[in-house]
């Protein structure tokens, strides 16, 4: 008989646990890890697919690949990760180092070559493993602050032979921490209009009350019929200040398993239904991030685990019960929450406010809204929930709600620009109104004949935008007519007030030269070791595009010896 329990026991903890190989990947830096940013840290529609690791808010760091391997991608665009490299390694994984100033030597002069081969800064090469093998320890990159990077840092992925991230600290990275997660928030949720939470049938704030060391409490609550709760926690390491990403939640109702979020790993297509996980409406209100302990209709994503009753609990009157959260991180520190619940059928009921908005969206049926030169539709299966919305068009903004509801799918929106004048047809272009001020930021827009069409991720205020205003260009390192023979670069400042900057070409003595764009600071900058410039004389010139095809010249004539 122990024979036999031992035996289920190993088989258990080997069908529980995914072995990751502890001793095959080093650290991709030098330098003490220290992280601005968790795996699977909650960001705006998506999770955070790697870890971001500070460094010392400098660029320039050596950047080391992880282990051997060949690189098998390389990327760079003004956005995103900017420049950024792909490693695969002879286990099946890959490795990602993001926002990069620039590559070794090597793979310098081999994305260089395909950069003037395609006269272009933005680029996407797939090498074989023949073009560009590594090895362990090998630099392969500098650390920088490129795309959409808030500062200088590395962002560091390991992914599986499926493309799906997985947290790095599982392969034996190290990073110090030893605080427990910190818990600010946490919110209860009836599941239908039978259930109630100290009399109110909508979502409640409860009051949090911290206890001794890692424990929570939460204030008595009344309730009954299934409802759910939310918490907003975060976690801090040893060497940061700032908040990350937990690592793991679990609830527990009597002792019972309820509920678990293993931030462990994901697949970018359910990335964006982080929405669904994290309570949409009170984080565009609140800028907090409330995460959901159980889960919705509709929700794919692939961290939830062992689930009764999709996390709700069921509240019958005249019980009393208790409700736990166990919020973990990566090192195994522990924050815990305390709710006690008395089941009470309540006396006086709050009831919601009647609904006046104008339109009914069935979730699992096409809507196509139309009013005036406007046409809004909704592909099936865009909303998650039947849903009420607001809509109405006014002197060619569209009023398409408010950005409450989350989208699973883009919405499209058409404009019949008809009744401009030909001249200007070719310079509108859709914008979403954001902010207080309701600035216009461009949408993609593409014109077939009269109809302008554009897609968005959310609701809000969209308006047509004429831009009819070129672009500047400044010089900001040379004048023209002038001797440069010592300088490295030559760097200019771009900008576009309206519809925002497209394209650029820059040419010298009528050859393309490769001119870095850095959209956060709008400069332009061409190294003079690309050693394409061989003349004493050189005329250059620059043209740059904006989004609707307004378009500037810059030329100039400079001098080296």
């Amino acid at each position: 008989m122990k024979y036999i329990l031992v035996s289920l026991l190993i088989t258990q903890l080997s069908f529980s646990q995914v072995e990751y190989p502890q001793n095959y990947f080093r650290s991709p830096l030098d330098i003490t890890l220290v992280l601005s940013g968790t795996f699977a840290e909650l960001r705006t529609n998506h999770f955070h697919s790697g870890l971001d690791i500070k460094t010392q808010q400098k660029v320039g760091k050596n950047v080391y690949t992880a282990a051997e391997g060949y690189v098998s991608r390389i990327k760079i665009q003004h956005y995103g990760y900017g420049k950024a490299l792909y490693v695969t390694h002879p286990n099946g994984y890959t490795t990602v180092y993001g926002h990069l100033q620039s590559f070794s030597p090597k793979i310098e002069a081999y994305i260089k070559a395909k950069q003037y081969e395609k006269e272009s800064y933005e680029i996407e090469v797939f090498p074989s493993a023949s073009d560009l093998a590594v090895s362990k320890d090998e630099i392969i990159a500098y650390s920088g602050n490129t795309g959409g990077s808030g500062g200088p840092h590395l962002h560091f992925e390991i992914r599986d032979n499926e493309e799906r991230p997985i947290n790095p600290l599982l392969f034996g990275i190290n990073v110090k921490d030893s605080k427990s997660p910190l818990i600010s928030a946490v919110f209860a949720y009836p599941k239908d209009e039978n259930s109630f939470i100290n009399g109110k049938n909508n979502r409640t704030e409860l009051r949090l009350i911290p206890s001794k060391g890692n424990e929570y409490t939460v204030e008595n609550i009344e309730a009954i019929g299934k409802i759910g709760f939310g918490v907003v926690a975060y976690d801090q390491q040893d060497l940061a200040n700032n908040y990350n990403g937990v690592y793991n939640i679990q609830t527990f109702f009597n002792g019972n398993r309820k509920f678990e979020m293993d931030f462990f790993r994901f697949s970018f297509d359910e990335s964006r239904h982080i929405n669904r996980f994290l309570d949409y409406e009170y984080y565009k209100a609140k800028r907090s991030r409330i995460q959901k302990l159980f889960v919705e209709k509709d929700n794919p994503l692939s961290m939830y685990k062992n689930l009764d009753e999709n996390g709700y609990i069921t509240i019958e009157n005249g019980t009393s019960s208790v409700y736990k959260v166990k919020i973990s991180d990566f090192k195994g520190n522990e924050s815990w929450i305390n709710i006690h619940i008395d089941g009470n059928q309540p006396k006086a009921i709050l009831k919601k406010p009647e609904n006046k908005k104008n339109y009914y969206v069935f979730a699992n049926q096409a809507t196509n809204l139309k009013d005036k030169n406007v046409s809004v539709y909704f592909a099936p299966n865009s909303f998650y929930d039947d849903t009420f919305i607001d809509f109405k068009v006014s002197n060619d903004t569209i009023y398409l709600d408010e950005d409450k509801i989350p989208l699973q799918k883009n919405v499209s929106l058409q404009y019949d620009i008809s009744n401009y004048k030909e001249s200007d047809k070719d310079r509108l272009f859709i914008a979403e109104l954001l902010g207080y001020k309701k600035y216009p930021s461009y949408l993609s827009t593409k014109r077939k004949d009269n109809t302008l069409s554009a897609y968005s991720n959310a609701l809000g205020t969209y308006a047509l935008v004429l831009d009819t205003t070129n672009p500047t260009i400044t010089p900001t390192n040379f004048k023209d007519g002038k001797w440069i023979s010592n300088y490295r670069y030559l760097t200019l400042k771009i900008s576009d007030d309206l519809s925002g900057i497209s394209n650029y070409r820059a040419t010298v003595n009528g050859k393309w030269i490769l001119m870095e764009y850095e959209y956060k600071n709008g400069s332009l900058t061409f190294d003079f070791n690309d050693n394409v410039i061989t003349d004493t004389k050189n005329e250059l010139k620059l043209v740059v595009t904006d989004n609707v095809g307004n378009s500037s010249t810059f030329e100039a004539t400079f001098f080296r010896k």
